[in-house]
């Protein structure tokens, strides 16, 4: 088996055959991570506009173009995947 080296503590203990739908992370800090990817995206582009020292501009307008997608792209499909996962349970097909 692949998991021989790994130590136990690593591994995750799911039962074989089912799909085990436990998060990792606190519900809330769940929640929060696409508003923190936005904040630091914004910051970042905020940061760019005062350094001009080497490349740390471009390096934070990247950083925080690339955390701003991140935090849209993460929002968005969590929205979507709620809306869809709702009207699956609503609709009745008898």
């Amino acid at each position: 088996m692949a998991l021989d080296n790994v130590p136990r503590l690593w591994r995750m203990n799911r039962p074989r055959g089912r799909k085990n739908n436990d998060m990792w992370v606190s519900k809330p800090i769940y929640e929060s991570l696409p508003y923190f990817y936005l904040l630091v995206g914004a910051v970042s582009l905020g940061a760019s506009m005062y350094l001009n020292h080497w490349y740390w501009p471009t390096i934070c307008f990247v950083v925080g173009l690339l955390c701003l997608v991140a935090g849209l792209v993460v929002l968005l499909k969590r929205r979507d995947y709620r809306v869809t996962d709702r009207r699956v349970g609503e609709r009745q097909d008898h």
